[in-house]
């Protein structure tokens, strides 16, 4: 999910991770994972993670480059897989397939055309989570220790909902629909160079003078993955109209416009969200990096150059932090 309108309302500051040691993060895994995956598959040779019989595992590079962040700054990742899809979302779903289909003819345009630059961006850009990413990052993850846990819906609502009763110190997602539903303390750009960004939800509530509700109905007004915004009402006027009329009917009826789906449905998907509280993990991570690398390069065949600088970060993070033994 992400709604890229919030960024101009939310309350945002950078944070050093000499702040974050010793805390716990609930990361949107896939939204993670999907970040690692077309990166790695942009700057790749595709035969550095293409098997023999031409399975794609892009991802186990993405994971083990994408790790080293977390162990070196002494920050546990809880990462949280999404579960099943939300109803209201299936038309969003339905876009993104149809997107991705058009870019995959635009891809193979390019490929009959030589055009080397073109087929590496679209070749990113038409990544997908399959059962075998899917599988194959959780396997790693076991190996290395790194906790996960599976959300009954949407991975970014669950982990929301972690930090929101203090099971983590933080919850990890480049979208800003953390706002929405609630997240006290968000971490962004944790795939990005430098220090992450911190999105505050009571300093954004206190600093536009409005309510959680009032908050969902402003990002419902520009629109959600759940729903298409009202034509012509960006974020400052959302925020405006919402506190001129009380809430989104009010704003709706001074407007003389409508919303495409029930607005009290939307609404609870943001408020009270499809989550649980039947998980455990473990924040003493105790990595196995020989059976690691077995598992990516042998198993996988995975190019050894490709991955053997994330596997010595982790081990010389895990020595200096004190995190473990290698096994």
């Amino acid at each position: 999910m992400g709604n890229t309108d919030l960024r101009q309302l939310a309350v945002l500051s950078e944070v050093p991770f000499e702040d974050l040691d010793g805390e716990t993060v609930a990361v949107d895994a896939h939204n993670w994972l999907y970040k690692y995956l077309t990166t790695t598959v942009k700057w790749t040779t595709d035969d550095a993670y293409t098997t023999a019989d031409d399975t794609e595992v892009a991802n186990l590079i993405g994971v083990v480059q994408g790790l080293p962040k977390f162990f070196e700054n002494d920050l546990t990742p809880v990462f949280v897989f999404d579960g099943s899809v939300t109803d209201h979302k299936s038309a969003e779903i339905e876009q993104r397939r149809e997107a991705r289909e058009a870019r995959e003819e635009r891809l193979e345009k390019a490929r009959e055309a030589g055009d080397a630059i073109e087929v590496a961006r679209l070749d990113a850009h038409t990544q997908r989570l399959t059962d075998t990413i899917q599988r194959t990052t959780r396997e790693l993850f076991d190996r290395l220790d790194v906790p996960y846990i599976e959300a009954p819906a949407e991975g970014e609502a669950q982990a929301a909902y972690m930090n929101r009763v203090g099971a983590v110190d933080y919850c990890g997602t480049e979208d800003y629909d953390a706002l929405l539903l609630g997240a006290p303390l968000t971490l962004r750009q944790l795939t990005s160079k430098g220090d992450p960004e911190l999105m505050d939800f009571e300093a954004t509530l206190d600093d536009l003078e409005v309510t959680w509700e009032q908050l969902v109905d402003i990002g419902i007004l520009c629109g959600t993955d759940f729903n298409e915004g009202v034509s012509g009402i960006g974020p400052k006027t959302a925020l405006e109209t919402v506190k001129e009329h009380g809430d989104i009917w009010g704003v709706l009826e001074a407007e003389g416009a409508h919303i495409d789906k029930d607005v009290d449905v939307i609404r609870e998907l943001f408020l009270n969200p499809s989550v649980t509280d039947d998980y455990a993990f473990d924040a003493e991570m105790d990595p196995d990096l020989d059976a690691a690398r077995e598992y990516v390069v042998d198993e996988w065949e995975v190019s050894a150059e490709e991955v053997e600088r994330g596997f010595e970060r982790i081990e010389e993070s895990v020595v200096q932090t004190g995190l473990g033994e290698w096994t």
